[in-house]
């Protein structure tokens, strides 16, 4: 089953986890043995081999970088500006990885079908074909540029910069207050800037990503912006209540606008009681079935499968300590296979 990965932060595991994706699992868990800067090190699920191995061959990549005021406690950067110089070293880094025949930037339709038909999938329904014998194994992984939390784009109008640089997803904000937006765990709405922001992506066609969005910017962003929408990584808040999930009201305003939500892999937002720090899956049950119910419940929401993606966010600040217990690398996401066809 050849699968797109909605959500993972690969820029940010080369670049500030120190991570070399090119090399096996095994090897990048060794290097990181016995160290404690990261709360999940020696715990990587993420390198290239594993995802060819896992036929994970299309994923949304990410570039991230907050800018944080004084009065904001959480890690960040203390200007735009670095936070701009932040996202262009990992915009370095995923040329870098073109160039060297690991990755593949998709920018527009045409690359999206080449790049799956190089993969053996038929590009109009996502099948592949059985007599195909294209693994992956030489491959470059496909990935499409976006950008989590906006606080790096020092203005609207310098937005277009990046589209042509490749960026083709925005989300507006992260955790806390934004430039552009409020986001988990903070209240608020959009602002001038964020309404400025939104209307430049108009322009550009390019995608909204809701993920993050506090209450009302998320409904201030889904009312003002007229492009397309999608949720790369959230779940229900109806199954763990939590800001940073989406109510059945907001799943329901996403399939009006036929968004896709891909389902997020953390465990504190799979399963009620969740502790990060305290909790892990040998004393707190979670597994891929647990995955399987949010996906589940946007089914029964949309009343059909068509809104439903993954976008797992693995190794995103967090790894096997803290990920589906029957999930030791992202290659397992082939499992679900089975569980969504028992479903």
């Amino acid at each position: 089953m050849f699968i797109l990965d909605a959500h993972l932060d690969l820029a940010m595991n080369a670049m500030e986890w120190n991570r070399d994706l090119r090399r096996p699992l095994s090897e990048i868990r060794k290097r990181e043995a016995g160290k404690t800067d990261k709360p999940d090190r020696g715990n990587a699920t993420v390198c290239f081999p594993e995802m060819r191995k896992g036929r994970i061959g299309l994923c949304v990549a990410t570039m991230i970088a907050r800018y944080v005021r004084e009065d904001n406690p959480l890690p960040g950067w203390h200007s735009p500006e670095q936070a701009w110089a932040q996202t262009q070293g990992q915009l370095a880094w995923y040329r870098e990885m073109e160039r060297q025949g690991e990755l593949r930037n998709i920018r527009d339709a045409a690359a999206l079908q080449g790049h799956l038909e190089a993969w053996g999938v038929n590009s109009s329904d996502g099948s592949t074909a059985e007599s195909s014998n294209v693994v992956g194994d030489d491959l470059p992984v496909g990935y499409i540029l976006s950008l989590e939390g906006a606080d790096s784009i020092l203005s609207p109008e310098l937005l277009e910069r990046s589209y042509f640089q490749g960026l083709r997803i925005v989300g507006p904000a992260h955790y806390g207050p934004g430039t552009y937006a409020k986001g988990t765990h903070s209240k608020g709405g959009l602002g001038v800037k964020g309404k400025a922001l939104l209307k430049e992506m108009d322009r550009l066609d390019m995608i909204l990503d809701v993920t993050h969005l506090s209450d009302r910017s998320f409904l201030e962003a889904m009312d003002l912006f007229e492009g397309p929408v999608w949720a790369s990584h959230s779940n229900c808040r109806a199954l763990v209540p939590d800001q940073r999930q989406f109510s059945d009201e907001q799943l329901r305003a996403l399939i009006e606008r036929n968004a896709v939500i891909g389902a997020a892999l953390d465990a504190w937002m799979l399963v009620p009681g969740w502790e990060r720090g305290r909790s892990h899956p040998s004393n707190t049950p979670v597994s891929l079935e647990d995955v399987a119910d949010h996906i589940d419940h946007i089914c029964q929401l949309a009343g059909n499968t068509r809104h439903c993606g993954l976008g797992t966010d693995l190794d995103g600040g967090f790894g096997t300590e803290q990920c589906p217990s029957d999930l030791g690398s992202i290659a397992h996401l082939q499992k679900f296979n089975g569980i969504l066809a028992n479903r």
